[in-house]
């Protein structure tokens, strides 16, 4: 495309120039604009033609001499002015840009399409041709505002020969990057400088996103920024149209407020016809119509920044499942240590405990039944691993069969304290257990071993870290009604296992219930275990229709483990005070 542009460019500008050669008596041909002029890089006219000069007050007739001599018709920043035309003189490269003249008691603000004159063959360039248009003129009094004639041929070719020029530098600089903060903000501000914007914003789109924030922005000194404001797309019509059609939008009054009175072009940027961002700019109120060739090089702008979204957001998403896969990788290698750290120690044990026997070391058959139970114990130990083993890969494989049922909660929970409350001894641990004040018996839906095979897991896990205090195991009940698997339940019975053992750090909690993570592998190996008891724990509620929670204020603080099960059955309750909310 831009082949075609440059040779578009090159045809008329030769055929164009060959008239200005021909000057004569100070006049220029208007090769069909309506200000036509020349100059050297000192800013002094060559030539000088405006159709418009007329009804402006300004004297097409007057001789060059006079402009130069009094600069009646002068640029108001003179020396930006003319710092660009020796850098247009210098590069050879033609420049499109909207500029302040004054002329007396009056301002004008042309849009100028400024090209360098070639000259013969070994001679420096020292003159431009300078072509453009009327954009709005203000006096002392009042600002007028003329209605702007449709560009010219040579000057729609010599605008596409800038944007395409922006365009390549701008999908050039983002194409260096993978980073979506850089790209966003690299677009922006290329834009914002190179379009000399007031403002240009850009935001990421969800699909079926109700609103879009704007996450970076490009403006003038003068503006306040809007950056990390929402827009609500029901609201702003452009920016939804925008999305809906994938055609630049333009808004002339805005509803978000920040946006004042800025008259705004909207254009969604998009990969394989599916909108991933947003643009916005400002136009001054008094900017003339936009024409085709200028929406289409904004449409194009958009479409090359979607593609390089989408590369930049499937990098990212890659990225981030590679570390996930090593983390899960390094995670699994670590427990597999464990593991097999705390299978070898009971098996090691059961051996060193039978060829003891085997050898006849036991001095009497005490000490021989001593032995024998030991290994028993050991293999009681290697069976409990074996089984957490088994349980979560039944659990990872979707096949953990539950046989969900009216479970009494009074029988379970003194099931569990027969179990647990030697071992609290055996640590001089304090057990105690706490259940509501009712008038008939609390009945649970769920599965009777997997519920005492998670209150044992919890329980042992207080007795297992905590070294001085106690643990309490407390029932309550939560009238609140749930549904689970279509069916409706009149409650919930929230279980708690609070201990006063060493707590854990508060940045560490997240990875309780993470599988194959624990919080500490070198704990792990101080305390045993696989560190599989918590994450199959809440595995196991969540398939009965509860939920597991964690809370612990640090480290040497204790810890808290609630989990919630359907009540079957609505109780009577004793006491009214005791009907809690849940956590």
């Amino acid at each position: 495309m831009s082949i075609t542009a440059n040779s578009q460019l090159a045809n008329l500008l030769s055929k164009n120039l060959k008239s200005i050669t021909s000057i004569a008596d100070n006049s220029v041909p208007t090769l069909g604009s309506e200000l036509v002029y020349t100059q050297d890089i000192t800013g002094d006219y060559l030539t000088f033609y405006w159709s418009a000069g007329d009804r402006l007050g300004i004297n097409s007739e007057q001789i060059i001499g006079d402009l130069n001599r009094d600069e009646i018709f002068a640029p108001v920043e003179k020396v930006a002015y003319l710092q660009r035309l020796g850098r247009i003189v210098k590069n050879l490269v033609p420049e499109r840009c909207q500029c302040w003249f004054s002329y007396r008691q009056e301002l004008f603000e042309l849009e100028l399409v400024i090209s360098p004159i070639m000259p013969t063959l070994g001679t420096a360039t020292t003159t431009v041709l300078v072509m453009g248009r009327l954009l709005q003129t203000k006096s002392n009094k009042k600002a007028v505002h003329l209605p702007a004639p449709q560009p010219t041929e040579l000057e729609l070719a010599l605008s596409s020969h800038q944007y395409r020029k922006l365009i390549s530098q701008i999908t050039r600089n983002i194409r260096r990057t993978l980073d979506l903060d850089i790209i966003w903000q690299q677009t922006v501000d290329s834009l914002g400088k190179a379009l000399r914007l007031e403002r240009c914003i850009i935001c990421p789109y969800q699909k079926h996103s109700t609103k879009v924030s704007i996450i970076a922005e490009y403006h003038k000194p003068e503006f306040d920024s809007m950056l990390g404001l929402e827009i609500d797309l029901a609201t702003e019509g452009a920016f939804a149209q925008a999305l809906a059609t994938l055609e630049p939008i333009v808004e002339n009054k805005p509803k978000h407020r920040k946006f004042g009175q800025e008259k705004i072009l909207v254009v969604a940027t998009c990969h394989q016809d599916q909108p991933n961002a947003l643009i916005a700019v400002s136009l001054r109120s008094e900017c003339s119509k936009l024409t085709s060739l200028e929406l289409d090089l904004a449409k194009e702008v958009a479409d090359q920044l979607g593609t390089a979204i989408a590369h930049a957001t499937l990098y990212k998403e890659l990225e981030a499942a590679r570390q996930k896969a090593e983390e899960a990788s390094r995670l699994k290698t670590e427990f597999l240590t464990n593991v097999s750290h705390e299978i070898r120690t009971p098996l090691n044990g059961m051996i060193g405990f039978q060829r003891l026997i085997l050898d006849g070391m036991a001095d009497d058959v005490e000490e021989q039944n001593q032995f024998l139970l030991e290994a028993h114990k050991l293999s009681l130990h290697l069976l409990d691993i074996i089984q957490d083993i088994l349980d979560f890969a039944k659990i990872e494989a979707g096949k953990m069969d539950l046989e969900l049922r009216s479970v009494n909660m009074d029988e379970l929970l003194s099931d569990v304290g027969n179990s647990m409350h030697m071992q609290a001894e055996q640590k001089n641990l304090s057990f105690e257990m706490q259940t509501p004040d009712t008038s008939d018996e609390i009945i649970v839906h769920g599965d009777y071993l997997r519920l005492k095979q998670v209150i044992i897991n919890l329980v042992g896990n207080a007795i297992k870290f905590t070294h001085e205090g106690g643990i309490t195991l407390s029932a309550d009940v939560v009238r609140k009604k749930v549904v689970f698997q279509d069916q409706q339940f009149p409650g919930m019975v929230r279980v708690r296992v609070a201990d006063t053992g060493i707590g854990v750090s508060l940045d560490k909690q997240d990875k309780l219930f993470q599988l194959f993570s624990q919080v500490d592998g070198s704990r792990t190996r101080q305390y045993g275990g696989t560190g599989l008891g918590l994450a199959i724990s809440q595995k196991l509620v969540e398939a009965m229709g509860g939920e597991v929670n964690f809370y612990s204020l640090g480290e040497g603080l204790g810890s808290t483990v609630t989990f919630t099960v359907p009540l079957y059955q609505q109780p009577v309750m004793v006491l009214p005070s005791e009907i809690d909310t849940p956590d």
